[in-house]
This record gives C-alpha cells, structure tokens and sequence, in this order.
C-alpha cells in the first residue's frame, strides 16, 4: 500500500510505500502517542480512512524527509493525501472475494477489483503475495 501526498500546487505527489509490519518501534510508538490508539487500532483505522490515523502517518513520513517538521504543521485538504492498494495488494483482495464473495455481489465486485488492478502501481519490490497493511 502507498500513502500518497499530493498538496495543492505541487508537480509531482510524493509516494511512501506503506508497510505497517516494517516500521520500527520508535514510529510504532509514536503513532499511538499521536493518535490514543494501539498499534493494530491504528493499522485498521489508517485504511477505514480515520484523518487523525493519516495525519499522524502522514507527519511521520514528512519526518523522516524533514526532520524539523512537527505535528502541529501537518495539515492537508482531504483530497491532497489518498492509500492506494499496489497491484499485489488488489490481485489479493481478489483472490479473498472471489472465494468468500456471495454470489450475487461476486460479479461486481470482482468487475470493480479487475478495473483497480489495471490502474495500479505496481510495486518491483513485491516478490510473490503481498501483505495486506493490517496488523493483528
């Protein structure tokens, strides 16, 4: 999954590939001190689309790139800051609904899914399954 950035009046959005199960405990840590939540609270509410979830996600990939930068200067227009699944991410889900999906609502799903597959980035660095951004 990648969070992508895209403030109004920029050229190009900035691309931080998220993976929840490969950010170190300092970052760990300091999502739940932002946000009042657990580790897997967050994870799930970072991708049911909680804004104070993506602040705090977005603030620490600002970090990492500008290490000044504080909380309190993150601030985004909704549409500036999207997730969007990577090709294997997608090519998973699909997988999930074309096996657990009820019958009258597989067709369209898979339908919308194969139109999210076309559309995506791909990511070289994914070797076999991807892993959906969720911790357990």
């Amino acid at each position: 999954m990648y969070l992508i950035y895209r403030p109004e009046g920029s050229d190009e959005p900035t691309r931080w590939k998220y993976n929840p199960k490969k950010l170190m405990s300092v970052e760990r840590e300091m999502l739940e001190r932002q946000t009042g939540k657990n580790f897997s609270d967050f994870t799930t509410d970072v991708v049911k689309g909680n804004s104070l979830c993506r602040r705090a996600l977005l603030f620490m990939y600002l970090k990492r790139d500008h290490p000044g930068t504080r909380f309190d200067d993150v601030d985004f227009a909704w549409d500036e800051l999207t997730l969007e699944y990577s090709k294997g991410e997608l090519q998973q889900l699909r997988e999930q609904v074309a096996e657990n999906a009820p019958a009258d609502q597989k067709a369209v799903a898979l339908a919308k899914l194969d139109e999210q597959i076309e559309a995506a980035f791909e990511d070289p660095e994914e070797e076999g399954k991807a892993n959906l951004p969720v911790v357990e």
